[in-house]
């Protein structure tokens, strides 16, 4: 690859845990678009939602301003109401269970598997109630969850399922990409410049069921219906109001972006795996003293958004916050993904008197580092990388 304006030997002083890779041909999208009429809603938008589409294997998608509004417009679209409740991970961004909030249900945190970071269909089954509306797994990493398991749960007891594929684009279960909806009702993605692809900030919903898609279509758009109406009649400016949408639209600027990317994907995704390996062979020599990722599965591929460390507190002496205070002062740009959703003050209030326990969701987070991933990061940034945790493990 080749990028239009290389980094310049400060900026390859520090190394961040993500960027976005924008290239010569990104840019000639974005300035034809603005050279044309179409800045806002356009013809690019509905272009960029069929390619989505189609590389998904879904039947509809819907291109919306962000993840959060994916999430949020899908739990909306499923009907979430005050009463409802629907489980999720606590390993993940805030946004998930905020997307459920908004709609006035109630988030429930299932426990983890401590080797993928991923829920847990066994502790899923443990929450489902007469109350439970939906489930959404979150994709952590890249790594597809248990999908088939979790269909089979929500199947019998007829509850939906929202996938977040916020850093899953392009990874694969099964034979199906992440977002077909082969095991779920809908897939919502992120386009945050960290993701697999960016359309600066961005997201999209894909589905299969039509009465979603729609429903998604309009929500994006303050609930403005167009379609049944007698237009010809009273006139082609009428439009009704069935619901209460919002402004979660992307533009076409946003989505030529997205097209141009969209080409590249399959190169951002050899290098995110390049320098996994590369990471996994350099770790694994380490020994039990930081506990490695979960080995992709045979029956799914990852798409790296992240890349895990984790320290073994219980081989080691070393603690993760001095791990990351070491790396940090040496310019690697490490991160901690995530703070368990329900430690955070907001969500206290929305425990009620029950105890929360997810003892594989609080190891987890006490080990866990991310390391740079991200298509732009040269071999040399990556020997630097390992160079500087070895060499710091090894103290």
């Amino acid at each position: 690859m080749k990028t239009l304006l290389p980094p310049s030997k400060k900026e390859f002083q520090t190394i961040p845990y993500g960027r976005q890779w924008i290239d010569s041909e990104d840019i000639e999208g974005v300035v034809e678009v603005l050279k044309s009429d179409w800045v806002t809603q356009g013809p690019r938008v509905s272009q960029f939602e069929k390619t989505i589409a189609d590389y998904c294997g879904a039947k509809y998608a819907v291109a919306v301003s962000s993840g959060t509004a994916a999430l949020h417009l899908a739990c909306l679209a499923a009907g979430f109401k005050p009463g409802d409740e629907a489980i999720t991970t606590p390993i993940t961004f805030a946004a998930t269970a905020n997307a459920v909030l908004y709609t006035g249900a109630r988030p429930r945190f299932a426990d983890i598997q401590y080797d993928t970071g991923n829920i847990d269909p066994i502790e899923i089954e443990k929450l489902i109630s007469g109350q439970t509306k939906a489930i959404l797994p979150v994709h952590l990493a890249g790594l597809p969850g248990d999908l088939e398991e979790i269909h089979q749960l929500a199947a019998k007891r007829r509850i939906l399922i929202i996938e977040d594929a916020c850093h899953a684009m392009g990874a694969e279960y099964r034979g199906s990409r992440i977002g077909s909806c082969k095991y779920s009702d809908m897939t919502a993605f992120s386009f945050h410049p960290v993701k697999q692809i960016t359309t600066g900030e961005g997201g999209c919903i894909t589905t299969n069921n039509e009465k979603f898609y729609r429903s998604l279509k309009a929500m994006r758009n303050h609930g403005i219906y167009k379609d049944n109406l007698p237009r010809k009649e009273v006139g082609g400016w009428f439009y009704e109001i069935r619901s209460l949408g919002f402004n979660y639209r992307i533009t076409d600027i946003q989505c030529a972006l997205g097209l141009s990317q969209l080409r590249k994907i399959d190169q951002f995704l050899r290098r995110r795996s390049e320098i996994a390996r590369c990471y996994d062979e350099a770790f694994s020599e380490l020994g039990d003293i930081v506990n490695l990722p979960a080995i992709t599965r045979r029956d799914r591929t990852h798409a790296w958004h992240l890349y895990f460390l984790r320290s073994n507190l219980k081989k080691s002496k070393i603690k993760r916050r001095w791990l990351y205070d070491q790396l940090r002062s040496k310019g690697i740009q490490v991160q901690v993904h995530y703070i368990p959703v329900y430690r955070h003050p907001i969500y206290r209030s929305y425990q009620g008197t029950g105890k929360i326990s997810c003892p594989n969701a609080e190891k987890f987070y006490e080990e866990v580092l991310s390391l740079p991933i991200f298509p732009g990061l040269t071999d040399e940034e990556v020997e630097r990388v390992i160079h500087e945790v070895r060499t710091i493990l090894k103290k």
